[in-house]
């Protein structure tokens, strides 16, 4: 990471971390392809399963229940096929996602004629649990189960969803529920058992690991699904076909082993400068508006708005400034739009418009956090002033 840049934008991607710059290095100076029998082969397959174990402590998974893919979204994508076996349970016939989701969740792959059941959240951005009963309740009538997909964290907010009472109430309907913790991992716990996912999604950059790969994770072996996404050579149980990425994979578990490691230090830390900052924004604007202040967010994720100050010119202005920011998902190829999350919220366009999304890192410093908050209130003034002269 360049650090004459103010870098703050961590929920987007955050920066790789030297215990997994070092694992990745070492693969790639091997050779021999994971399924392969030989020697050379063998080699890299220790790599691949001691990274599987590592991501598996993360989550407090069983290693031969983790899946790995390409990316989080991938991972999602396979999680919606509702072509998921369990044994004495009958087949999966519904979806139902918040309607916060990330948009592989909202836009991904899913059988053809599937309806795509949206439930509702309240202003704070939490799910609506009677919408949920109400969901699963009329699955039960028409003597049909489904799968519900709720994400851990929201990925522009840092809301943290109620996931366990989720997880208790699908599975008292017979359903299956899959969590989205892509950008909870290495920054609050995420064990799956805790969490009661069926299925359990995580990244790999989220964390400090390098780009491209992710993984999913199943609670137990007992679910089988026969229609993989990526059809092949067999790789990864049959679930993901292709030869895996060893760098990136060695680099996975690297990161995912830090993160476990530092995650209560992490926690402490990010919510304290945090905390700082949203005092210092209070301060400098006293009509700012935080989302999703009323309940549990992740540390380091502050999404907020001033009435009046577009977010796109906002954006371009603190990136001059050399301070990096977004105004929501990174997923949108570059383009600035108003947040759907927002607007499930009930927040109105124009506030909306204003979002910016400041989310914080292992490397972030007060330093930083002061370096921003004295450019937003430069930003701020010359708005106000400009105004003024033209009143």
């Amino acid at each position: 990471m360049t650090r004459s840049r103010t870098y703050l934008d961590h929920n987007a991607t955050t920066p790789l971390r030297q215990e997994a710059r070092a694992a990745m290095l070492s693969a790639l100076d091997l050779c021999g392809a994971p399924s392969s029998v030989h020697a050379d082969g063998r080699v890299v397959r220790k790599l691949v399963e001691a990274a599987r174990h590592d991501v598996a402590d993360l989550v407090g998974a069983l290693a031969k229940n983790v899946v790995f893919c390409a990316s989080a979204t991938e991972a999602n994508n396979l999680a919606l096929n509702l072509d998921w076996q369990r044994p004495g349970k009958p087949p999966l016939r519904r979806m139902a996602v918040s309607s916060v989701e990330h948009a592989s969740v909202l836009n991904g792959v899913r059988p053809q004629g599937t309806e795509l059941d949206l439930l509702p959240v309240d202003g704070n951005g939490v799910l609506d649990l009677n919408a949920l009963e109400d969901r699963l309740s009329a699955w039960h009538e028409r003597g049909e189960t489904g799968l519900v997909s709720v994400m851990l964290a929201n990925n522009e907010t840092g809301v943290v969803q109620p996931v366990a009472e989720i997880a208790a109430r699908v599975r008292e309907a017979g359903s299956l529920f899959h969590c989205d913790a892509a950008q909870a991992a290495g920054k609050i716990s995420c064990l799956i058992n805790e969490i009661g996912a069926d299925l359990l999604t995580i990244s790999s950059h989220k964390l400090g690991g390098p780009l491209g790969a992710g993984a999913l994770v199943l609670a137990s072996d007992s679910l089988h699904q026969p229609n993989a996404l990526i059809r092949g050579g067999g790789q990864e149980k049959g679930l993901r076909a292709g030869t895996e990425n060893v760098p990136a994979l060695a680099g996975f578990g690297a990161a995912a082993r830090a993160a476990a490691r530092e995650l209560a230090a992490y926690g402490q830390e990010s919510l304290a400068l945090r905390s700082t900052l949203e005092a210092a924004l209070r301060d400098a604007s006293p009509d700012i508006v935080l989302f999703g202040e009323g309940v549990r967010r992740l540390p380091n994720t502050l999404n907020f708005a001033e009435p009046g100050m577009a977010a796109e010119t906002t954006l371009i202005a603190l990136d001059l400034e050399g301070i990096s920011v977004s105004s929501g998902s990174a997923c949108s190829s570059g383009k600035v739009k108003v947040s759907h999350v927002l607007t499930a919220m009930g927040v109105a366009p124009a506030l909306a418009g204003s979002a910016l999304r400041v989310s914080l890192g292992r490397e972030t410093t007060v330093q930083e956090i002061e370096f921003f908050v004295a450019a937003w209130k430069r930003l701020r003034k010359n708005l106000h002033d400009r105004r003024h002269r033209a009143a």
